[in-house]
This record gives C-alpha cells, structure tokens and sequence, in this order.
C-alpha cells in the first residue's frame, strides 16, 4: 500500500483523515451554535412583544380606572388645554410611553401627545374596545409601529363612556431585542470555543488511532484486509480484551469445524461457548502458552500460534499439519520396518552362516529341519493374523508391528476370540486407532518382566470393539482422563517433536465415528485401552 508523501499537494479539501474529521466536527458545532442563537431569539422577541403590550395594557387599565378621566370626558369637549389632555400627558410622562390617547364613544381622540390631532378620529377601528373587550396588538398608527393596550373607560355608573389607548414604541422593544444580542453572541461564542477544543482534544486521539491517515487510506486497507484474511490459507481468528471473537476468517471456519451459521454468530461470543471447553480453546485464549503449539480439533491437528495486540486483545493463527502428522506417522512406522529389517538382516545372515555350516559337515537332514522350523514360524505369525482379521490393511499393520515387538523382544498376539470381517466402513481410521494404541502398548511392556501386548478385536452386529493390553505399569487412575488431552505425554520430545498426540488422534477419531476412547487397567497391573465405534462394519 502507499501512503501520501508528506509533501504532496493537496487540492480542495483535506485528505488526512483527522483534517476532515476536525473540519466536520467544527462546522457541526458552528451550526449548533448558530441555531440554537437563532431557536432563542425567536421567542425572546415574542417575548419581549408580549412583554410591551401586557405594559401597555397596565397602563391603560391604571389610567382609566381613575375615575376624574372619565368625568371630565362625559363633562367636556375635545380641546388641547382641557382636563383630558393634561391627565394623559401625565400619565404619558411618568409611564414614558409613546402615546396615551383617550377617545369618546364615537372614537373621537380627547388627548394626543400631538395637539393638533385632538378631535380627530383615531386610526384603528376602536370597535372592539368600545364594545366592552380588552384589546393587545403591534400595530401601525400616526406615531409609527407600536405595541398598545386598550381598555374600556367607564363611568361611576358602570357605563361606557369612552376608551383609553396607550401606546409603547416598537423601537424600544426592538433595542432591549438587540441589546440581548451581544451578551448571547457570547455565550454562543464561548460554546462554539468549547466545541472547537474538545473537536481539537478528539481529533488528536482519532489521529494517534488512525496514524494521521485519509480516508481512502483507511478504506483501502480495509479492503485489503478483508481480501486478505478471506483468501490465505492459514486459519486467523481476532480477539478481543475480554476474550470474545472479533473475527474468524474462512480458513479458520474450516478448520475448526464451524459451520456458515455459526461462524456468522461467533463475533462478540465467548471462544469457550464457540468452540467449547478443551485444549483448542485453551490454546487460543492464552491459558496455554507458548510457541507452534499442537491441538486437535475434530479431525485436524492444527498448529497455533497467539500474538497480543496493543488493545490487550489479541490474533491467532492456526495451521493445518493433519497430512503432516499423518505422514510422520507413516515414517515412524516405516523406520520401526527399517530398523525391523536391519536386525533381520543380521539375523538371516546367523541362520544362513547355520545353514552353510551343517551343509559343510554334510548334516543335510538336520540343515531341512532348520529350514523348515524358520520358515514356518514366519509364516504361522502371519497365517495367524489373516485368519482372524481379514480387513488387508489392518491385517498388514498388526503383521508389521508383530516383526517390530518380536525385534524388540515383546510378543504380540490376537486373543482366541479375535475376529474382524472383511468389511469395514473406515479402514484408514481405524488403522491409525489400533496403530497408536499398539505402538504406545510395545513402549509400556519393553521393560518389563515378563513383556506382553494383547489385542483383542471383537464384533458386535455392526459395533466394533478393539482392546489392547500391555504388561507396562499401567495408567493411574486419577489420569486416565488426562493421557486423552492433547499435548500430554510421559515420553521425552525428540527434538522439535511434540508428544502428546497420539491418544488425542484415538479418542477423536473414535468420537467422530460415535464412538468412545477408554483408559483401565489389567489384573496384573497393567494398562487396557478399550475403543468402541458403534457403526464401524458396512
């Protein structure tokens, strides 16, 4: 991937990831600013208008209930110098309002800050007023735009007699609107500040997070990383601080045996409640440590490797080494025939050097019958086999590990009752349960007093039972559920060789056919191993 030069020209808009995100969050917070000033000043100027015309209408009630205004309206006419006029312009002055105007019942104004009106109609309907009713409103008269109160003036008697109006110029609730506007422009300010740095504080974390990348940049390893982790051919599963899955790639599904729908759930579960309690999980949890650590998964030998990240989570690996270990097995049984045919070698040359030495001293008849006893008890170890196993690859193995444990000066036999059809729905399986079992069998009786493997094959209808008993010292009881755990092994490792596989393989491999793995013990003391797989004849 390549990541923009420091130096490149930059066109338009920033391309740095924090740049932008920085930029967004300032103007989000300007605009914030900016409609919440507005969202305010709306209804502080229907406010302050409700405020000028409930003012208004104080006044307008305060004057005309003095009850001198209404007696002189009813006593006197409209003149500048009469009664009327000097009470409003008193009121008018001490309430600093615009204009107080006192009309008659025909709407006729007895007072007016401007003499020469008086005795002319008013400008506004005065309806409503004269009717009886209280009436607010803004409106447009001879003095300019106002806010007005009016009530009806009413005579010692209860009789309307006229109307007062009064009036607060518009212009003063406009300056008391505009002079709110600094002190919240400020406030706004001071907000859009306080945004602008926390914007500022978080942008940097972003940008220690994102290592100052675009957005393009941070897309494209995305996609890079899902191809990636999609197409390699090693199992990578993601976790996180408090070990639940993030990720499981395809490979990974694969081998750990998760099917589509539960590799879609695993994201945010538990790794114990995904693949359940055993070494697996053991293994890519932590819990067990170290490096190339072998575990076995249904029917895969998987090799895992864990790495901690930075967040406290962390990302493992896991290969698959099934074949590997397979044909390992095959090499470890080859070089036992090798080593089984190197002694043999030395063993025929003995007999040869025999048999050349009674044909020298002419004992022809004594030199046939050691022929004869040689090649029979060779062929009587495999006639013996073949009677009571007739599966070829099975036959052959246990004809193999015979010449190993004779070689080795342990004697392998079948028990009497020992019989397998030639029909079996899982050769290679079972070829790979009884190997294992015979082999670790030979290694437990090598030294003992009197060594000895028993294997033991059994048929019922379609159940197969296989049991192998050795003269070793056993397997204590507290452990034998232990030896079936992956990685446990009383054998010392051979260089870069890990033990502790090969009861793993049986129990699995028993357990996917339906079956069962059991560990016991013999009268003597030693160790029976017992598989039963329920569906194994065809």
């Amino acid at each position: 991937m390549r990541f923009p030069s420091p130096g490149a020209r930059r066109i338009g808009l920033p391309r740095r990831a924090v740049s932008q995100i920085l930029l967004t969050q300032l103007a989000i917070a300007a605009g914030v600013a900016v409609l919440a000033t507005g969202l305010f000043l709306a209804p502080l100027s229907a406010q302050l208008d409700d405020q000028a015309m409930q003012r208004a209408l104080a006044i307008a009630r305060s004057a005309a209930a003095d009850p001198s205004l209404a007696a002189a309206v009813a006593a006197s006419g409209p003149t500048a110098d009469g009664p009327v006029q000097a009470t409003a312009e008193r009121i008018r002055r001490a309430t600093r309002a615009e204009y107080v105007v006192v009309m008659d019942l025909h709407g006729i104004r007895r007072s007016h800050p401007r003499p020469d009106r008086i005795g002319l109609p008013v400008s506004t309907d005065p309806g409503d007023v004269l009717a009886g009713r209280d009436v607010m409103e803004i409106d447009e008269g001879t003095l300019g735009r106002t806010a007005r109160g009016k009530v009806p003036l009413l005579a010692a008697d209860g009789e309307i007699v006229g109307a007062v109006s009064v009036g607060i110029s518009y212009d003063s609730v406009r300056a008391r609107l505009l002079g709110a506007i600094p002190g919240l422009l400020g406030y706004a300010g001071g907000a859009l500040a306080a945004g602008a740095l926390a914007a500022y504080l978080l942008s940097r974390g972003i940008q220690r997070q994102t290592r100052d990348l675009a957005f393009s940049d941070i897309s494209g390893l995305l996609a890079e990383r899902e191809a990636m982790l999609h197409s390699i051919r090693e199992g990578v599963v993601a976790l996180d601080p408090s070990g639940r899955i993030r990720l499981v790639n395809d490979e990974a599904a694969r081998l750990l045996g998760l099917s589509p729908a539960d590799t879609a759930r695993a994201p945010g579960r538990p790794l114990d409640e995904v693949l359940g309690a055993g070494r697996t999980a053991d293994v890519l949890s932590g819990r067990a440590t170290g490096r190339d650590l072998l575990t076995v998964q249904g029917p895969r030998v998987l090799v895992a490797n864990r790495m901690p990240t930075e967040d406290g989570g962390a990302v493992a690996t896991l290969r698959d080494r099934t074949e590997l270990e397979q044909l390992r097995r095959e090499l470890d049984s080859t070089q036992g025939l090798i080593d089984a045919l190197r002694a043999q070698d030395h063993e025929h040359a003995n007999r040869l050097h025999t048999l050349l030495g009674l044909l020298d001293l002419g004992l022809h008849e004594e030199a046939a019958e050691f022929l004869a006893e040689v090649a029979g008890g060779r062929r009587s170890t495999a006639e013996q086999v073949t009677e009571k196993v007739r599966d070829p690859l099975l036959a052959a193995l246990l004809v193999g590990k015979a010449t190993v444990a004779a070689e080795r000066g342990v004697p392998l036999r079948l028990t009497d009752g020992s019989f397998l059809p030639d029909r079996l729905a899982d050769p290679g399986g079972l070829v790979t349960i009884a190997g294992n079992l015979v082999d670790n069998a030979l290694d437990a009786a090598a030294g003992s007093a009197a060594p000895l493997v028993e294997v033991e094959l059994r048929c019922e209808d379609r159940t197969l039972v296989l049991r192998v008993r050795d003269s070793g010292p056993g397997v204590p009881e507290a452990r034998r559920e232990e030896i079936f755990t992956e990685g446990w092994s009383t054998k010392q490792p051979q260089g870069r060789r890990e033990r502790g596989l090969g009861l793993a393989l049986v129990r699995r491999l028993a357990e996917r056919q339906g079956g069962t793995a059991r560990a016991g013990g013999t009268a003597d003391g030693g160790a029976e191993f017992s598989v039963v797989l329920p569906e194994a004849l065809r």
